[in-house]
């Protein structure tokens, strides 16, 4: 079942937050994006992504996996109001 979101306009560390929790839960980046597509730009999304690799607060594992770089840096805490759509990913 897919969900759809209103496209809210979301501060920077919320989208960061959000790609970063996206990546947690799924890893591979094209399910990632897929997933996020529908509260997020896809042009926010890989900048997000680039950004969070760039910062070494995430990885590139392999060729379309991506992981949180738990080991260097703590996932943020999630927002109350970025919960449900996490949940629902």
């Amino acid at each position: 079942m897919q969900y759809y979101f209103q496209m809210t306009e979301y501060s920077t560390t919320e989208k960061m937050i959000l790609v970063q929790y996206a990546i947690k839960k799924y890893e591979n980046e094209e399910t990632v994006i897929e997933k996020l597509k529908a509260i997020l730009s896809e042009k926010d999304i890989q900048r997000n992504i680039d950004t969070l690799i760039g910062t070494q607060k995430v990885r590139r594992i392999g060729p379309e996996i991506l992981q949180n770089n738990e080991s260097h840096t703590e996932l943020p805490d999630l927002p109350d109001a970025l919960k449900p759509i996490i949940e629902k990913l």
